[in-house]
């Protein structure tokens, strides 16, 4: 019987090892918090310096656009501001993330870049890459109000097409951001609320969940 429960504990170390290395699980809870940190920042920036594109505070919440009133010079300026406050959230998320995860990486003692971590990147940019082009094609057909619940689903196919490479609860984090991106396919014109609380507040509590669970 001893000899049995050693075998088995045995192969549940070794089942444990090679999960481990076959897993990327540096990710910092950090990171997710400063994104989304960032993400209600950018969502924030767009509201105010375009708010004559949405309805009056008192209605609606304030937060739904107004496609009919976006046309010609004001729609270059409106996608032109919308791409650079997009960029620099993706720069600002990116740069909390590669320094935060390398800090902890280093303090496990793991590579930063190895052949886990290119299988992560590359099954998180096929997604990317893809709802990338499908918002031009959106925006070249003037449909406005599709493009934030799209971002918002192929970043979580994306998030969910990686997770077999790094922690379980990316995953979770995955399929939540593609329920919200349906929601905001049928309630279109809330996208920017929809989009701050998907890239924004849930990011800071999935964040906070791996912060205290993981690094705490």
């Amino acid at each position: 019987m001893t000899n049995e429960k050693e075998q088995l504990e045995a192969i549940s170390d070794i089942r444990k090892m090679m999960e481990k290395s076959s897993r990327f699980i540096s990710l910092s809870g950090l990171s997710g918090i400063f994104a989304g940190v960032f993400a209600l920042i950018g969502a924030a920036t767009v509201f105010l310096y375009f708010s004559e594109y949405f309805y009056p505070r008192y209605y609606n919440m304030g937060v739904y656009l107004r496609e009919d009133l976006i046309h010609g010079d004001d729609l270059i300026k409106f996608t032109t501001f919308l791409f650079i406050d997009g960029a620099l959230i993706l720069v600002l998320a990116i740069g909390s993330a590669i320094f935060f995860t390398t800090r902890r990486a280093k303090k496990n003692g793991q590579s930063i870049w190895d052949a886990t971590v290119k299988r992560l990147l590359i099954n998180i940019f096929i997604p990317l890459a893809t709802g990338g082009i499908f918002c031009v094609a959106l925006l070249l057909h003037k449909q406005i109000h599709l493009i934030a619940p799209a971002t918002i689903v192929f970043y979580g196919l994306a998030l969910l097409n990686a997770s077999k490479y790094t922690l379980n609860e990316i995953k979770y984090l995955g399929i939540s951001e593609i329920i919200i991106g349906l929601i905001a396919s049928i309630f279109v014109g809330y996208g920017l609320i929809f989009w701050a609380i998907s890239f924004g507040v849930l990011h800071i509590v999935y964040g906070s969940i791996m912060y205290f669970k993981y690094e705490k």
